[in-house]
């Protein structure tokens, strides 16, 4: 399935109208795709980056679609994406977060059902890369959002180093080590490196429905 038709059906699944930060969510889950692809992620992870709130997230309780329902999504992305997908959505962060970078093998809780367990190290990589451009496409667009939550970001970033890749990690740098590169790299982001596949259909089509 393209990625057309794969962004297409969020506008379905009523992406378009749910508020966020900076926006509409629709917005934000492109924005993140597009922070992916740009710093070179694969297929699996851009799609999930994509669907990255389908079944709201410890930061977002809003849901696209419930979790009875995760057959739909796998069928739509594939099952590696939708298992990233659930694995962001399911994340306790108050528990999760404080422990990446501070213990060797930090304990995943899954606020959905409770349990505790180890992620392996690919999903935990897939994890933080996911976490850091959610975060990272909203500081683009929001000093107010850089000012309130920059420091614990620039924390969470730095402990996660060793998880992420070069590419997001220095962007995390030009992004919260200055807080007026947003200007700029918001720009950047969405047209100079916004992905080909994208381009399948007109830029006038799709940028008007965004």
């Amino acid at each position: 399935m393209n990625d057309y038709v794969i962004f297409e059906k969020l506008r379905e699944l009523g992406a378009g109208e749910f508020e966020h930060l900076n926006g509409r969510l629709l917005s934000h889950l492109r924005g993140t795709y597009d922070l992916l692809h740009h710093w070179g992620a694969n297929e699996v992870l851009c799609k999930a980056g994509l669907y990255h709130a389908a079944y709201g997230t410890a930061g977002y309780d809003e849901k696209l679609i419930s979790l009875n329902e995760r057959l739909q999504i796998q069928e739509l992305i594939g099952l590696e994406s939708e298992e990233v997908v659930y694995v962001y959505c399911a994340c306790d962060r108050d528990f999760f977060w404080p422990q990446l970078g501070v213990v060797e093998n930090p304990v995943f809780r899954n606020r959905f059902s409770g349990e505790e367990y180890t992620l392996e190290n690919d999903a935990l990589k897939k994890f933080c890369e996911l976490t850091a451009a959610n975060e990272l496409e909203i500081a683009c667009g929001s000093a107010q959002f850089i000012d309130k939550y920059g420091i614990g970001l620039r924390s969470l970033f730095m402990r996660m180093k060793t998880y992420l890749s070069p590419p997001a990690y220095q962007f995390f740098k030009q992004t919260l080590g200055v807080v007026n590169a947003n200007i700029s790299l918001k720009g950047t982001l969405r047209f100079a490196a916004r992905p080909l596949a994208w381009r399948s259909v007109s830029e006038g089509s799709i940028e008007e429905k965004i």
